[in-house]
């Protein structure tokens, strides 16, 4: 069994971004049943545009990091950086539902994926946090510095997350955390918009239907609007 720990850079936070570093983490269970987590592998892609000054100031990566050798990303490039690191069972990311939005299906032909923390919240509600670096520090993980710094980086942020998702493997199976990786988010509020922050049940039901009939919205806040004009249906 192979787990594959992804962990994007990319030039912004919305969907016209760029990949422009991947580091990997493979996770392999041994013959004892340990799970052991391999080196990290990374890889700088050049951007076609500008990378975003909010971008730059996560990951420090600016245009000087790049040269006009470093590749672009795409699909096939992702296809050939998976390839070489071997055949992977499951996907995994903390904050899987970003990565997913960059790395199409068929560039790891279609595996099921974990969220980390997703699945850190089902496991350990009561943390103080749940983003990589505090469970880093709350679960008391000692990492080596050459391979866990610097944070928001590819390759140190999927070395992190290795040992979150080895740590969860302690309590969880694998087969859970796909479950509740794949569940569908509690979109308690409308999360932007002229109605952003309002109740559902608050929402008119002309902007209820513009939302559900739009292809390019979120899935989990789909789901949220259908469920309220569902519920609305039935009076």
């Amino acid at each position: 069994m192979r787990l594959r720990v992804v962990d994007l850079e990319t030039t912004g936070g919305d969907r016209t971004s760029e990949i422009i570093e991947v580091g990997i983490v493979d996770v392999v269970q041994g013959a004892d049943g340990e799970w052991t987590p391999l080196p990290p592998v990374s890889k700088l892609f050049r951007p076609r545009g500008e990378i975003s000054f909010h971008a730059m100031a996560v990951h420090h990566l600016t245009p000087e990091h790049f040269c006009d050798a470093d590749p672009h990303c795409d699909e096939y490039a992702l296809r050939e950086m998976f390839a070489a690191c071997g055949p992977a069972d499951v996907m995994v990311a903390h904050s899987a539902r970003f990565e997913r939005g960059f790395i199409a299906d068929t560039a790891h032909a279609g595996l099921p994926w974990i969220c980390t923390l997703r699945s850190a919240k089902q496991v350990w509600p009561d943390a103080p946090g749940h983003s990589n670096q505090v469970l880093r520090y709350w679960r008391g993980h000692r990492h080596d510095p050459a391979l866990a710094d610097p944070a928001h980086r590819a390759g140190p942020d999927a070395w992190v997350t290795a040992h979150t998702l080895i740590d969860l493997l302690k309590t969880a199976s694998i087969e859970q955390m796909i479950e509740w990786s794949n569940a569908p988010r509690d979109v308690e509020t409308v999360p932007f918009g002229k109605h952003r922050r309002k109740p559902w049940a608050q929402v008119p039901d002309d902007y209820l239907r513009w939302m559900a009939g739009q292809s390019d919205m979120d899935a989990d806040v789909l789901t949220a609007a259908r469920a309220e004009i569902e519920r609305r249906s039935r009076g």
